[in-house]
């Protein structure tokens, strides 16, 4: 009787924020992301003690802090994934906002630590790269605007988000920080695909790339040192590249054995850039091809649950960091077996490092976050309600 006056009560979702969470989320994704962060802390194990015995640390100095730093990340990660794709957005945009500022001051307030690039901020404890923090924000509202612009009577996001790209790989070409630079572009380029770019526009700036490349190469002395080592075809035993090419074919299929490696006490960088050249020389081929495995698992099942998303914003967004993400790891590994030049970029939750760490929880907590399983109409109920 009671309904029939007043009518039905409605039921409200009162389902738990942590079940909804693990019902929803990517759990494959997930898992692949905390057996690298286990891989990390490894190879960590192996890299990191000749480098603090070098600099007067105790052995498990830099692998204490890439727990901390990684402690940090993974509650960064859980935190964002557990958030609406509106709620992402909002904060994005003011991470990229901070981000940004950070990003232009780095030529007055910034260091470089005596590798020639300005990339970071000095704290005393540690440092801060700006430009870590930078790509997953840029890709939200870059997403943001291209998406804005598919509506009817929209403002020109695509133009807009394209301006903001020229204005980050300059600042960053200022650095000079080409790897990074060359990132956000690709990131771009990615969302603007699937946006609907007309092909010519890509070639064009393809074109654009190359032309920016050989101004770079004439002008650049730190540019133009790293392609003339790439172009080589002889390698210096005594330089980075040497080395790791060397640990990577004593290495062969299954690594000289744990703890056996010899490289790690040559390469300065054998604990962040360099750190798939300790793994293939101590677990060899194997390990290796299980980390590239684990970023292509995360990769193609993020794309793949993206495909059946049909709001603008979330494919564009998430297309963007999965496909940013999956580049820097292939970036990475490239440096080290020389089919790429050296670029000075992290492999993503391997290797060691404040900045990449976090940001690349927060980066994959977006991801997470917006491939999250949701109730979607079909694209015909979609299609005849616009008809309506």
């Amino acid at each position: 009787m009671t309904e029939m006056v007043y009518g039905t009560v409605p039921v409200r979702d009162v389902e738990p924020i942590l079940p909804k969470w693990w019902r929803t989320v990517d759990t494959w994704t997930l898992t692949c992301i905390l057996i690298l962060f286990g891989i990390g802390m490894l190879l960590g194990l192996a890299a990191s003690p000749p480098l603090a015995e070098r600099n007067g640390f105790d052995p498990f100095h830099y692998v204490q802090r890439q727990a901390i730093f990684g402690g940090a990340a993974l509650v960064a990660l859980f935190l964002t994934s557990m958030m609406s794709p509106t709620l992402v957005r909002r904060l994005a945009v003011i991470g990229f906002a901070g981000a940004f500022v950070a990003l232009m001051f780095l030529p007055v307030l910034g260091t470089d630590f005596g590798k020639g690039a300005v990339r970071w901020y000095s704290l005393g404890f540690a440092s801060v790269q700006p430009s870590e923090f930078l790509k997953p924000t840029f890709v939200i509202v870059a997403a943001w605007m291209m998406a804005a612009s598919q509506e009817i009577g929209g403002p020109p996001g695509k133009l807009w988000s394209f301006m903001l790209t020229m204005l980050i790989v300059g600042f960053l070409v200022m650095q000079p920080d080409f790897g990074q630079a060359c990132l956000v572009l690709f990131g771009w380029g990615v969302m603007y695909f699937v946006a609907g770019a007309p092909m010519i526009l890509l070639i064009a700036m393809a074109g654009l790339v190359v032309i920016g490349g050989t101004v770079a190469y004439q002008n650049s002395e730190h540019f133009a040192r790293r392609i003339d080592g790439f172009l080589n075809p002889d390698i210096d035993p005594t330089t980075q590249l040497g080395y790791a090419t060397n640990a990577i074919q004593e290495g062969g299929f299954f690594g000289v054995g744990v703890g056996e490696g010899q490289v790690k006490w040559s390469l300065p960088d054998a604990h962040t850039d360099f750190i798939i050249a300790v793994a293939a020389e101590e677990y060899g081929l194997v390990l290796v091809l299980v980390i590239i495995a684990l970023y292509a698992t995360i990769v193609v099942r993020s794309l793949i649950r993206l495909m059946r998303e049909r709001d603008p914003f979330i494919r564009l967004a998430g297309t963007g960091l999965a496909c940013m993400f999956g580049v820097q790891a292939m970036i990475n590994m490239g440096v080290a077996v020389r089919l790429l030049p050296a670029k000075g970029m992290t492999l993503p939750f391997v290797s060691y490092g404040g900045s990449s760490l976090i940001a690349g929880g927060i980066a994959v907590g977006m991801l997470l976050a917006f491939t999250r399983t949701r109730p979607q109409g079909e694209i015909g109920d979609i299609l005849r309600g616009r008809m309506r």
